[in-house]
Protein backbone atom coordinates (compact mmCIF):
# COMPACT_ATOMS: atom_id res chain seq x y z
CA UNK A 1 0.00 0.00 0.00
CA UNK A 2 1.26 3.43 -0.92
CA UNK A 3 1.37 6.64 1.12
CA UNK A 4 1.58 10.02 -0.58
CA UNK A 5 0.11 13.52 -0.57
CA UNK A 6 0.45 17.27 -0.40
CA UNK A 7 -0.78 18.91 2.80
CA UNK A 8 -1.25 22.65 3.17
CA UNK A 9 -3.72 25.25 4.40
CA UNK A 10 -3.46 28.21 2.02
CA UNK A 11 -5.04 31.66 2.04
CA UNK A 12 -5.85 33.10 -1.36
CA UNK A 13 -6.19 36.48 0.35
CA UNK A 14 -2.49 36.46 1.21
CA UNK A 15 0.15 37.56 -1.31
CA UNK A 16 2.51 34.90 0.05
CA UNK A 17 3.36 31.80 -1.96
CA UNK A 18 4.27 28.35 -0.68
CA UNK A 19 6.94 26.82 -2.89
CA UNK A 20 7.80 23.15 -3.34
CA UNK A 21 10.93 23.71 -1.26
CA UNK A 22 8.85 25.18 1.57
CA UNK A 23 6.65 22.08 1.47
CA UNK A 24 9.81 20.09 2.35
CA UNK A 25 8.94 16.83 0.57
CA UNK A 26 9.67 13.56 2.34
CA UNK A 27 10.39 10.49 0.23
CA UNK A 28 10.51 6.76 0.71
CA UNK A 29 11.00 5.59 4.28
CA UNK A 30 10.93 9.22 5.51
CA UNK A 31 7.21 9.34 4.64
CA UNK A 32 6.45 6.43 6.95
CA UNK A 33 8.79 7.48 9.73
CA UNK A 34 6.92 10.78 10.03
CA UNK A 35 4.09 8.89 11.78
CA UNK A 36 4.52 6.70 14.82
CA UNK A 37 2.01 4.07 13.72
CA UNK A 38 4.00 3.27 10.53
CA UNK A 39 7.39 3.01 12.22
CA UNK A 40 8.85 -0.51 12.58
CA UNK A 41 7.28 -1.01 16.02
CA UNK A 42 4.12 0.97 15.22
CA UNK A 43 0.56 -0.33 15.54
CA UNK A 44 0.03 -0.64 11.78
CA UNK A 45 3.54 -1.50 10.64
CA UNK A 46 2.75 -5.19 10.20
CA UNK A 47 -0.80 -4.82 8.90
CA UNK A 48 0.40 -4.25 5.33
CA UNK A 49 3.46 -3.66 3.16
CA UNK A 50 3.65 0.12 3.27
CA UNK A 51 5.43 2.09 0.55
CA UNK A 52 6.29 5.75 1.03
CA UNK A 53 6.09 7.72 -2.23
CA UNK A 54 6.22 11.46 -1.48
CA UNK A 55 4.61 13.56 1.23
CA UNK A 56 4.92 17.35 1.12
CA UNK A 57 3.73 19.39 4.10
CA UNK A 58 4.12 22.95 5.35
CA UNK A 59 2.84 25.34 7.93
CA UNK A 60 -0.15 27.22 6.54
CA UNK A 61 0.67 29.94 4.05
CA UNK A 62 -0.14 31.25 0.61
CA UNK A 63 -1.04 29.33 -2.52
CA UNK A 64 1.35 26.95 -4.25
CA UNK A 65 2.74 28.22 -7.58
CA UNK A 66 1.30 26.15 -10.44
CA UNK A 67 4.69 24.93 -11.65
CA UNK A 68 5.65 23.76 -8.15
CA UNK A 69 2.43 21.80 -7.82
CA UNK A 70 2.93 20.20 -11.23
CA UNK A 71 6.40 19.01 -10.19
CA UNK A 72 5.22 17.52 -6.88
CA UNK A 73 2.18 15.91 -8.49
CA UNK A 74 4.32 14.45 -11.27
CA UNK A 75 6.72 12.90 -8.76
CA UNK A 76 3.84 11.35 -6.80
CA UNK A 77 2.31 9.90 -9.97
CA UNK A 78 5.67 8.61 -11.22
CA UNK A 79 6.23 6.86 -7.89
CA UNK A 80 2.80 5.27 -8.08
CA UNK A 81 3.37 4.18 -11.69
CA UNK A 82 6.61 2.50 -10.62
CA UNK A 83 4.85 0.78 -7.71
CA UNK A 84 1.99 -0.46 -9.90
CA UNK A 85 4.49 -1.78 -12.45
CA UNK A 86 5.80 -4.16 -9.77
CA UNK A 87 2.38 -5.23 -8.48
CA UNK A 88 -1.15 -3.81 -8.35
CA UNK A 89 -1.75 -1.59 -5.33
CA UNK A 90 -4.54 -2.62 -2.97
CA UNK A 91 -4.69 0.75 -1.22
CA UNK A 92 -3.40 4.30 -1.02
CA UNK A 93 -3.35 6.65 1.95
CA UNK A 94 -3.66 10.12 0.46
CA UNK A 95 -2.32 12.43 3.14
CA UNK A 96 -3.95 15.82 2.52
CA UNK A 97 -5.21 18.75 4.57
CA UNK A 98 -8.16 19.85 2.47
CA UNK A 99 -7.43 23.56 2.16
CA UNK A 100 -4.43 23.68 -0.16
CA UNK A 101 -4.67 26.19 -2.98
CA UNK A 102 -2.73 26.28 -6.22
CA UNK A 103 -2.47 29.40 -8.35
CA UNK A 104 -5.00 29.00 -11.16
CA UNK A 105 -6.56 25.79 -9.77
CA UNK A 106 -9.68 25.69 -7.62
CA UNK A 107 -9.50 22.20 -6.07
CA UNK A 108 -5.98 20.89 -5.53
CA UNK A 109 -7.05 17.91 -3.43
CA UNK A 110 -9.70 16.88 -5.94
CA UNK A 111 -7.28 17.25 -8.83
CA UNK A 112 -4.62 15.19 -7.06
CA UNK A 113 -7.09 12.48 -6.05
CA UNK A 114 -8.39 12.11 -9.63
CA UNK A 115 -4.82 11.86 -10.95
CA UNK A 116 -3.92 9.22 -8.34
CA UNK A 117 -7.06 7.26 -9.18
CA UNK A 118 -6.13 7.24 -12.87
CA UNK A 119 -2.81 5.56 -12.01
CA UNK A 120 -3.88 3.06 -9.35
CA UNK A 121 -7.11 1.99 -11.04
CA UNK A 122 -10.71 1.51 -9.91
CA UNK A 123 -10.12 -1.47 -7.64
CA UNK A 124 -7.59 0.24 -5.37
CA UNK A 125 -9.06 1.80 -2.21
CA UNK A 126 -8.01 5.37 -1.41
CA UNK A 127 -8.30 6.64 2.18
CA UNK A 128 -7.62 10.05 3.68
CA UNK A 129 -7.64 11.64 7.13
CA UNK A 130 -8.13 15.38 6.83
CA UNK A 131 -8.24 18.60 8.83
CA UNK A 132 -11.75 19.70 9.75
CA UNK A 133 -10.80 23.13 8.41
CA UNK A 134 -10.33 21.55 5.00
CA UNK A 135 -12.87 21.32 2.22
CA UNK A 136 -14.47 18.28 0.61
CA UNK A 137 -15.52 19.02 -2.95
CA UNK A 138 -17.90 16.71 -4.77
CA UNK A 139 -14.96 15.57 -6.89
CA UNK A 140 -12.91 14.66 -3.84
CA UNK A 141 -15.80 12.91 -2.09
CA UNK A 142 -16.60 10.86 -5.16
CA UNK A 143 -12.96 9.90 -5.84
CA UNK A 144 -11.93 8.87 -2.31
CA UNK A 145 -13.27 5.60 -0.94
CA UNK A 146 -12.69 6.31 2.76
CA UNK A 147 -12.48 9.73 4.37
CA UNK A 148 -12.36 10.92 7.92
CA UNK A 149 -11.45 14.13 9.70
CA UNK A 150 -10.35 15.64 12.99
CA UNK A 151 -13.00 15.90 15.69
CA UNK A 152 -11.37 18.56 17.85
CA UNK A 153 -10.29 22.17 17.39
CA UNK A 154 -7.62 22.82 18.59
CA UNK A 155 -6.61 19.59 16.89
CA UNK A 156 -5.48 17.40 19.76
CA UNK A 157 -6.64 14.33 17.79
CA UNK A 158 -4.72 14.98 14.58
CA UNK A 159 -2.39 11.98 14.92
CA UNK A 160 -5.28 9.77 15.98
CA UNK A 161 -7.15 10.83 12.83
CA UNK A 162 -4.23 10.04 10.53
CA UNK A 163 -3.96 6.61 12.12
CA UNK A 164 -7.71 6.06 11.80
CA UNK A 165 -7.53 6.76 8.07
CA UNK A 166 -4.81 4.12 7.66
CA UNK A 167 -6.56 1.66 9.98
CA UNK A 168 -9.87 2.03 8.13
CA UNK A 169 -8.03 1.19 4.92
CA UNK A 170 -6.42 -2.02 6.15
CA UNK A 171 -9.64 -3.08 7.87
CA UNK A 172 -11.61 -2.74 4.64
CA UNK A 173 -8.96 -4.56 2.65
CA UNK A 174 -9.33 -7.49 5.04
CA UNK A 175 -12.83 -7.99 3.60
CA UNK A 176 -13.39 -10.10 0.49
CA UNK A 177 -13.16 -8.29 -2.88
CA UNK A 178 -16.55 -6.92 -3.86
CA UNK A 179 -17.42 -5.97 -0.28
CA UNK A 180 -14.67 -3.46 0.46
CA UNK A 181 -15.93 -0.16 -0.89
CA UNK A 182 -18.53 1.50 1.40
CA UNK A 183 -21.21 3.96 0.42
CA UNK A 184 -20.58 7.67 1.05
CA UNK A 185 -23.17 10.29 1.94
CA UNK A 186 -21.93 13.83 1.16
CA UNK A 187 -23.86 16.90 2.27
CA UNK A 188 -22.38 20.36 1.59
CA UNK A 189 -23.80 22.95 3.98
CA UNK A 190 -23.66 26.65 2.93
CA UNK A 191 -21.80 27.85 6.02
CA UNK A 192 -18.41 29.60 5.96
CA UNK A 193 -16.99 30.36 9.40
CA UNK A 194 -13.48 30.76 10.81
CA UNK A 195 -12.06 28.24 13.24
CA UNK A 196 -12.14 30.89 15.94
CA UNK A 197 -15.95 30.68 15.85
CA UNK A 198 -16.17 26.89 15.61
CA UNK A 199 -13.84 25.59 18.31
CA UNK A 200 -14.94 22.35 19.90
CA UNK A 201 -14.18 23.95 23.29
CA UNK A 202 -17.56 25.65 23.12
CA UNK A 203 -21.10 25.23 21.90
CA UNK A 204 -22.51 24.47 19.46
CA UNK A 205 -19.40 22.74 18.08
CA UNK A 206 -18.93 20.76 21.29
CA UNK A 207 -22.22 18.91 20.99
CA UNK A 208 -22.19 18.75 17.19
CA UNK A 209 -18.83 17.02 17.11
CA UNK A 210 -19.86 14.80 20.02
CA UNK A 211 -22.49 13.36 17.68
CA UNK A 212 -19.81 12.07 15.29
CA UNK A 213 -18.53 9.07 17.30
CA UNK A 214 -22.10 8.20 18.21
CA UNK A 215 -23.00 8.00 14.52
CA UNK A 216 -19.85 6.02 13.81
CA UNK A 217 -20.91 3.43 16.40
CA UNK A 218 -24.16 2.65 14.59
CA UNK A 219 -24.51 -0.69 12.82
CA UNK A 220 -23.62 -0.36 9.16
CA UNK A 221 -21.62 2.86 9.65
CA UNK A 222 -17.84 3.05 9.38
CA UNK A 223 -17.08 6.75 9.88
CA UNK A 224 -18.58 10.20 10.02
CA UNK A 225 -17.24 13.73 9.95
CA UNK A 226 -17.97 17.44 9.95
CA UNK A 227 -15.68 19.58 7.85
CA UNK A 228 -16.36 23.15 8.90
CA UNK A 229 -14.31 24.33 5.92
CA UNK A 230 -11.66 26.97 5.30
CA UNK A 231 -12.90 30.57 5.05
CA UNK A 232 -9.74 32.32 3.82
CA UNK A 233 -9.74 30.97 0.30
CA UNK A 234 -12.13 32.23 -2.34
CA UNK A 235 -13.00 29.06 -4.22
CA UNK A 236 -16.33 27.43 -5.11
CA UNK A 237 -15.63 24.39 -2.89
CA UNK A 238 -15.09 26.34 0.34
CA UNK A 239 -17.67 25.72 3.02
CA UNK A 240 -18.93 23.14 5.47
CA UNK A 241 -19.53 19.49 4.58
CA UNK A 242 -20.94 16.51 6.48
CA UNK A 243 -20.06 12.99 5.38
CA UNK A 244 -21.06 9.58 6.64
CA UNK A 245 -19.42 6.43 5.26
CA UNK A 246 -20.77 2.92 5.70
CA UNK A 247 -22.15 -0.29 4.24
CA UNK A 248 -25.73 0.74 5.00
CA UNK A 249 -26.25 3.41 2.35
CA UNK A 250 -29.71 4.45 3.52
CA UNK A 251 -28.55 4.87 7.10
CA UNK A 252 -25.47 6.79 5.97
CA UNK A 253 -27.61 9.25 4.06
CA UNK A 254 -30.15 9.57 6.86
CA UNK A 255 -27.50 10.27 9.48
CA UNK A 256 -25.59 12.70 7.27
CA UNK A 257 -28.76 14.64 6.46
CA UNK A 258 -29.76 14.81 10.14
CA UNK A 259 -26.33 16.03 11.25
CA UNK A 260 -26.15 18.56 8.42
CA UNK A 261 -29.61 19.84 9.30
CA UNK A 262 -28.62 20.25 12.94
CA UNK A 263 -25.47 22.12 11.89
CA UNK A 264 -27.57 24.41 9.72
CA UNK A 265 -30.21 25.03 12.38
CA UNK A 266 -27.52 26.03 14.90
CA UNK A 267 -25.57 28.32 12.56
CA UNK A 268 -26.59 31.45 14.47
CA UNK A 269 -25.25 29.95 17.71
CA UNK A 270 -21.62 30.06 16.61
CA UNK A 271 -19.60 32.82 18.22
CA UNK A 272 -16.00 33.70 18.78
CA UNK A 273 -14.13 31.49 21.21
CA UNK A 274 -12.98 34.55 23.17
CA UNK A 275 -14.13 38.14 23.67
CA UNK A 276 -13.21 40.20 20.62
CA UNK A 277 -12.60 43.82 19.78
CA UNK A 278 -10.43 46.21 17.87
CA UNK A 279 -6.78 46.27 18.91
CA UNK A 280 -7.40 49.49 20.85
CA UNK A 281 -10.29 47.91 22.74
CA UNK A 282 -8.36 44.74 23.46
CA UNK A 283 -5.25 46.56 24.67
CA UNK A 284 -7.37 48.81 26.87
CA UNK A 285 -8.79 45.70 28.53
CA UNK A 286 -5.36 44.10 28.83
CA UNK A 287 -3.78 47.15 30.49
CA UNK A 288 -6.71 47.47 32.89
CA UNK A 289 -6.70 43.80 33.82
CA UNK A 290 -5.87 42.93 37.44
CA UNK A 291 -4.51 39.54 36.33
CA UNK A 292 -1.54 38.59 34.21
CA UNK A 293 -0.42 37.25 31.82
CA UNK A 294 -3.06 38.70 29.54
CA UNK A 295 -2.93 37.10 26.11
CA UNK A 296 -3.91 38.97 22.95
CA UNK A 297 -4.49 37.18 19.65
CA UNK A 298 -3.21 39.17 16.67
CA UNK A 299 -5.59 37.12 14.55
CA UNK A 300 -5.47 38.73 11.11
CA UNK A 301 -1.94 37.55 10.30
CA UNK A 302 -1.97 34.15 12.00
CA UNK A 303 0.70 32.08 10.20
CA UNK A 304 -0.92 28.78 11.20
CA UNK A 305 -4.09 29.80 9.38
CA UNK A 306 -2.36 31.03 6.22
CA UNK A 307 -1.25 34.58 7.03
CA UNK A 308 2.03 35.78 5.55
CA UNK A 309 3.24 36.35 9.11
CA UNK A 310 5.05 39.61 8.40
CA UNK A 311 2.15 42.07 8.61
CA UNK A 312 3.43 44.92 10.78
CA UNK A 313 0.15 46.65 11.61
CA UNK A 314 -0.26 45.42 15.19
CA UNK A 315 3.42 45.74 16.07
CA UNK A 316 3.48 49.32 14.81
CA UNK A 317 0.43 50.13 16.93
CA UNK A 318 2.03 48.63 20.04
CA UNK A 319 5.30 50.50 19.59
CA UNK A 320 3.44 53.77 19.11
CA UNK A 321 0.98 53.22 21.97
CA UNK A 322 1.16 56.04 24.51
CA UNK A 323 -1.19 54.06 26.75
CA UNK A 324 1.15 51.08 26.88
CA UNK A 325 4.17 53.31 27.49
CA UNK A 326 2.43 55.17 30.31
CA UNK A 327 1.05 52.03 31.98
CA UNK A 328 4.40 50.79 33.19
CA UNK A 329 3.50 47.37 31.80
CA UNK A 330 5.46 45.38 29.27
CA UNK A 331 4.40 43.25 26.33
CA UNK A 332 5.94 40.35 24.46
CA UNK A 333 5.28 40.35 20.73
CA UNK A 334 5.55 37.00 18.91
CA UNK A 335 6.60 37.54 16.22
CA UNK A 336 7.79 39.36 13.10
CA UNK A 337 9.74 37.42 10.46
CA UNK A 338 12.44 39.39 8.69
CA UNK A 339 15.59 37.61 7.54
CA UNK A 340 17.71 40.73 7.11
CA UNK A 341 16.63 42.13 10.47
CA UNK A 342 17.29 38.87 12.32
CA UNK A 343 20.74 38.55 10.77
CA UNK A 344 21.61 42.17 11.53
CA UNK A 345 20.61 41.79 15.18
CA UNK A 346 22.50 38.51 15.43
CA UNK A 347 25.66 40.06 14.04
CA UNK A 348 25.35 43.00 16.43
CA UNK A 349 25.13 40.49 19.28
CA UNK A 350 23.52 40.34 22.71
CA UNK A 351 23.81 43.66 24.51
CA UNK A 352 24.03 45.74 21.35
CA UNK A 353 21.63 48.57 20.58
CA UNK A 354 20.09 48.21 17.14
CA UNK A 355 17.72 50.09 14.90
CA UNK A 356 15.98 47.74 12.47
CA UNK A 357 13.42 48.12 9.72
CA UNK A 358 11.25 45.03 9.84
CA UNK A 359 8.38 43.24 8.17
CA UNK A 360 6.02 43.88 5.26
CA UNK A 361 8.38 42.14 2.86
CA UNK A 362 5.58 39.84 1.74
CA UNK A 363 2.32 41.45 2.89
CA UNK A 364 2.59 45.23 2.99
CA UNK A 365 -1.08 45.92 2.32
CA UNK A 366 -2.20 46.75 5.87
CA UNK A 367 0.98 48.62 6.87
CA UNK A 368 4.54 49.36 5.66
CA UNK A 369 7.74 48.09 7.32
CA UNK A 370 8.12 49.18 10.95
CA UNK A 371 11.18 50.61 12.68
CA UNK A 372 12.20 48.81 15.86
CA UNK A 373 14.91 50.30 18.06
CA UNK A 374 16.17 48.60 21.19
CA UNK A 375 18.66 46.25 22.82
CA UNK A 376 19.35 42.75 21.57
CA UNK A 377 18.71 40.51 24.58
CA UNK A 378 18.71 37.07 22.95
CA UNK A 379 20.10 35.39 19.84
CA UNK A 380 19.06 31.77 19.32
CA UNK A 381 20.09 30.04 16.08
CA UNK A 382 18.66 26.69 15.03
CA UNK A 383 18.99 24.35 12.07
CA UNK A 384 16.18 25.98 10.15
CA UNK A 385 15.75 29.40 11.75
CA UNK A 386 17.28 32.27 13.66
CA UNK A 387 15.39 34.01 16.47
CA UNK A 388 16.37 37.21 18.25
CA UNK A 389 14.69 39.33 20.88
CA UNK A 390 14.91 43.11 20.65
CA UNK A 391 13.89 44.87 23.87
CA UNK A 392 12.26 48.25 23.32
CA UNK A 393 10.92 50.60 25.98
CA UNK A 394 7.71 48.60 26.45
CA UNK A 395 7.80 45.64 24.06
CA UNK A 396 10.06 42.61 23.72
CA UNK A 397 9.92 41.97 19.98
CA UNK A 398 10.73 38.48 18.70
CA UNK A 399 12.29 38.68 15.24
CA UNK A 400 12.81 35.54 13.18
CA UNK A 401 14.60 34.68 9.96
CA UNK A 402 11.64 32.53 8.94
CA UNK A 403 8.05 32.82 10.07
CA UNK A 404 7.05 30.37 12.73
CA UNK A 405 4.25 29.93 15.28
CA UNK A 406 4.61 30.43 19.03
CA UNK A 407 2.34 27.82 20.59
CA UNK A 408 4.39 26.40 23.45
CA UNK A 409 5.82 27.82 26.67
CA UNK A 410 9.27 26.64 25.63
CA UNK A 411 9.00 28.70 22.46
CA UNK A 412 9.38 31.70 24.76
CA UNK A 413 11.55 30.38 27.58
CA UNK A 414 14.36 29.23 25.27
CA UNK A 415 14.60 32.89 24.20
CA UNK A 416 14.96 33.99 27.82
CA UNK A 417 11.37 35.21 28.01
CA UNK A 418 8.95 34.16 30.74
CA UNK A 419 5.40 34.42 29.41
CA UNK A 420 3.93 33.48 32.79
CA UNK A 421 5.36 36.61 34.41
CA UNK A 422 4.67 38.90 31.46
CA UNK A 423 2.00 41.56 31.65
CA UNK A 424 0.75 41.19 28.07
CA UNK A 425 1.63 38.52 25.50
CA UNK A 426 0.63 39.31 21.92
CA UNK A 427 0.72 36.24 19.67
CA UNK A 428 -0.02 35.89 15.97
CA UNK A 429 -2.69 33.26 16.43
CA UNK A 430 -6.44 32.80 16.39
CA UNK A 431 -7.75 30.60 19.19
CA UNK A 432 -5.05 29.85 21.74
CA UNK A 433 -3.32 26.50 21.44
CA UNK A 434 -3.63 24.32 24.58
CA UNK A 435 -0.46 25.40 26.44
CA UNK A 436 -1.13 29.08 25.88
CA UNK A 437 -4.79 28.66 26.78
CA UNK A 438 -3.85 27.04 30.08
CA UNK A 439 -1.25 29.71 30.78
CA UNK A 440 -3.44 32.74 30.09
CA UNK A 441 -4.97 34.46 33.10
CA UNK A 442 -7.22 36.24 30.63
CA UNK A 443 -7.50 36.52 26.87
CA UNK A 444 -9.03 38.52 24.04
CA UNK A 445 -8.97 38.12 20.29
CA UNK A 446 -8.09 41.29 18.39
CA UNK A 447 -9.79 41.70 15.02
CA UNK A 448 -6.70 42.82 13.16
CA UNK A 449 -6.08 43.03 9.38
CA UNK A 450 -4.20 40.49 7.29
CA UNK A 451 -4.63 37.57 4.93
CA UNK A 452 -6.72 35.62 7.46
CA UNK A 453 -8.86 38.50 8.67
CA UNK A 454 -11.64 37.28 10.95
CA UNK A 455 -13.96 39.84 9.33
CA UNK A 456 -14.92 37.78 6.29
CA UNK A 457 -17.09 40.51 4.84
CA UNK A 458 -14.08 42.84 4.93
CA UNK A 459 -12.10 40.28 2.92
CA UNK A 460 -14.64 40.27 0.10
CA UNK A 461 -15.31 36.75 -1.19
CA UNK A 462 -16.43 36.68 -4.82
CA UNK A 463 -16.18 33.07 -5.94
CA UNK A 464 -17.58 30.92 -3.11
CA UNK A 465 -20.99 29.46 -3.83
CA UNK A 466 -23.82 31.79 -2.89
CA UNK A 467 -25.91 32.34 -0.90
CA UNK A 468 -23.55 31.57 1.97
CA UNK A 469 -23.95 32.14 5.69
CA UNK A 470 -22.95 34.60 7.16
CA UNK A 471 -22.16 36.53 3.97
CA UNK A 472 -25.72 36.54 2.62
CA UNK A 473 -29.38 36.37 3.48
CA UNK A 474 -29.94 32.61 3.67
CA UNK A 475 -33.63 32.61 4.56
CA UNK A 476 -35.35 29.93 2.54
CA UNK A 477 -32.13 28.07 1.71
CA UNK A 478 -32.40 24.26 1.71
CA UNK A 479 -29.19 22.99 3.34
CA UNK A 480 -29.70 19.54 1.82
CA UNK A 481 -30.24 20.71 -1.75
CA UNK A 482 -26.88 19.49 -3.05
CA UNK A 483 -26.59 16.29 -1.00
CA UNK A 484 -25.34 13.23 -2.83
CA UNK A 485 -24.97 9.53 -2.13
CA UNK A 486 -22.12 7.64 -3.76
CA UNK A 487 -22.91 3.92 -3.62
CA UNK A 488 -20.34 1.35 -2.60
CA UNK A 489 -19.90 -2.23 -3.72
CA UNK A 490 -23.20 -3.87 -4.62
CA UNK A 491 -22.52 -6.81 -2.34
CA UNK A 492 -21.79 -4.53 0.59
CA UNK A 493 -25.19 -2.91 0.17
CA UNK A 494 -27.19 -6.10 -0.17
CA UNK A 495 -29.31 -7.39 2.72
CA UNK A 496 -26.88 -10.31 3.08
CA UNK A 497 -23.84 -7.99 3.15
Amino acid sequence: MAVCGISLEASTFSPALTTAAMLAPLRGREVLDAWEFWRPDGALADRARWLGILQARSIAGGAIPADDYVLLKAEILAGLVAAVAEAPLDGVVLDIHGAASVVGLDDMEGDLAVAVRAVVGPDCLISSGMDLHGNVSRTLAETLDLLTTYRTAPHVDWQETKERAARNLVDRLALPPGRRRPAKAWVPVPILLPGEMTSTRQEPATSLYARVPAIQSLEGILDAGIWIGYPWADEPRNGAVVTVVGDDADRAMTEAAALATELWERREDFGFVAPTGSLDEVMEAALASPVTPYFVSDSGDNPTAGGAGDVTWTLAELLASEELAASGRRAIYASIPDAMGALAASEAGVGADVRLTLGARVDARPAPPVEVAGEVVAVVPSDDNLEVVVRTAAVDVIVTRRRRPYHLEQDFTRLGLDPRSADVVVVKIGYLEPELFDMAADWMLALTPGGVDQDLVRLGHRRVRRPMFPLDDVSGVDPLADAALFPGDTAALSPEG
